[in-house]
């Protein structure tokens, strides 16, 4: 191989890809070059390209347009609409809603606010035609080089990478091979050059050649195929690593289902009914079928809905707005992993004191970016026992945030939640990650643990444990963690 690739070169230097393209393998060509390379005959150039093109929702967008442009034409000639009628008048689907919301939002093209418990969108400003939308336009026309972009489709570029499958930018890298003047003067007299074999072969055995050729000596140093072994996925495993951590730490795991009731996960746990998360834009609804049976809860759905109505037992005054049954019974995706929290309060199995926890997957419509996605998991707790203090809940976040995601700092703000009181918020730093936020936490209000039965103190806390992954692994974008990349997947490390 080496003396073919020796008199490949002899006209002029070549890259791998052509070389390869007149018939010559790839790695034998690797392994060829790496040999006349250490010897001075070669010299061996690398070159990196980043090839643009559109991926299957890029071509989707081209055909029906980019979902925020639709919505902002859809608007350009009203003042405003309701979100319900905005969607039915663009044609988007719900999905395409979400995206065209956040994404006009995020423009400046629109506004959204509350009137009279009705949610309104109107236009804001000129919603001018943007660079991601020059360079989807300029994609058409084929793939193009990253690195040829003007600063301005490099903006562009950045726009379109964080919305999953629109563009595809691939990173190929090739070696450009050529002769040394030794190499050059090794070639004029190559012909005369004993040729030797390197891999004994049916043929030469069946024929009796392998008395009379030369056979290559062994090259230790030379470069051979890695071998990769099948390992679980990076993400995944760390999931494992955190449940056995809380297990040793005391704590049993929950579980709940993924198509919930807005009982458990806004009516249990003191949401209004009109609050704003359970907007469309907050909450995936399942159409069909639409609601689900509450018939086993009934005293807690009566005591809760005392509760929202007047306060019932617990000293507050409630809602003061009359409480829907119906939307109890909606079901929805499970947008936060405090639900399966409140199906432990009322479990049969439920043991004080006691400590629970689950990693959870939960659902939300969003924008998708570096820090956020539709999809993610909730590392959720609670703690029940007669002398819990808000201290003790500090504590714990403290430790499960230095033990899981090895932060270095951590600090906590005052927040607030519907079903918490005091509330805070989850803050970690660690060099190298910075801060990131990790959710919520706080102690059980009276509204919430009453009405199901519960008369001790509750500590719970929600964090996301995507992003405990994340700056424990050091990785700046969410959508990493999904990864297909094999190289990435690869350098990941068994723990």
């Amino acid at each position: 191989m080496e003396r073919r690739l020796l008199l490949a070169l002899k006209d002029g230097d070549k890259s791998f890809k052509h070389l390869a393209a007149k018939g010559l393998d790839e790695a034998a060509i690797s392994r060829a070059a790496h040999w006349l390379l250490t010897r001075g005959y070669i010299r061996l150039e690398e070159s990196r390209e980043r090839i643009i093109r559109l991926g299957p929702e890029g071509e989707r967008f081209i055909k029906a347009g980019m979902p925020e442009r639709i919505l902002v034409d859809t608007l350009s000639s009203r003042t405003k609409l309701l979100l319900s009628e905005a969607q039915a008048a663009s044609g988007l689907s719900q999905s395409d809603m979400s995206l065209a919301i956040g994404w006009a939002r995020r423009k400046g093209w629109i506004k959204i606010y509350r009137k009279d418990d009705k949610t309104f969108v109107t236009p804001s400003g000129e919603a001018t035609r943007g660079w991601d939308e020059v360079l989807l336009e300029h994609l058409t026309e084929g793939p193009v080089d990253a690195d040829e972009l003007s600063p301005e489709l490099t903006k562009g570029l950045a726009l379109l990478e964080e919305r999953p499958n629109v563009v595809i930018v691939e990173e190929t890298v090739d070696y450009r091979v050529g002769l040394t003047p030794s190499g050059r003067a090794l070639v004029d007299h190559i012909e005369s050059l004993e040729e030797e074999v390197n891999q004994l072969t049916p043929e030469l055995l069946i024929s009796g050649e392998w008395r009379r050729v030369k056979f290559r000596r062994y090259d230790i140093q030379a470069p051979v195929a890695r071998v990769w072994l099948g390992k679980k996925q990076p993400f995944l495993q760390f999931l494992d690593v955190v449940k056995r951590r809380l297990v040793a730490m005391g704590f049993k795991e929950m579980t709940g289902p993924s198509v919930e009731l807005m009982f458990f996960n806004c009516d249990a746990l003191y949401m209004p009914q009109d609050h704003p998360a359970r907007e469309i834009h907050d909450i995936y609804y399942i159409k069909e079928p639409s609601e689900g049976d509450l018939r086993q809860y009934e005293a807690q759905l009566k005591n809760v809905k005392g509760t929202h109505e007047n306060g019932w037992i617990t000293g507050s005054t409630g809602w003061g707005a009359e409480f829907s049954l119906e939307e109890s019974r909606r079901l929805i995706l499970r947008s936060q992993g405090t639900a399966i929290s409140t199906r432990m309060l009322v479990d049969k199995n439920l043991e004080i004191p006691g400590k629970y926890f689950s990693v959870a997957r939960v659902y939300r419509p969003d924008v998708v970016d570096r820090t956020h996605l539709t999809e993610f998991h909730h590392l959720e707790g609670i703690i029940l026992d007669r002398d819990l203090t808000f201290r003790h809940l500090l504590g714990t976040l403290e430790a499960f945030s230095k033990q899981v995601a090895g932060a270095e700092k951590v600090r906590f703000r005052p927040d607030y939640f519907p079903f918490t009181e005091p509330s805070v918020e989850v803050a970690a730093y660690k060099e190298g990650a910075g801060w990131l936020e990790f959710g919520g936490a706080g102690m059980f209000r009276p509204e919430v643990t009453k009405p199901l039965g519960i008369e001790v103190p509750v500590i719970a806390w929600g964090l996301g444990v995507n992003r405990m992954f994340m700056m424990r692994n050091n990785i700046g974008d969410i959508r990493q963690l999904f990864s297909q990349d094999l190289d990435w997947l690869r350098d990941q490390k068994v723990t």
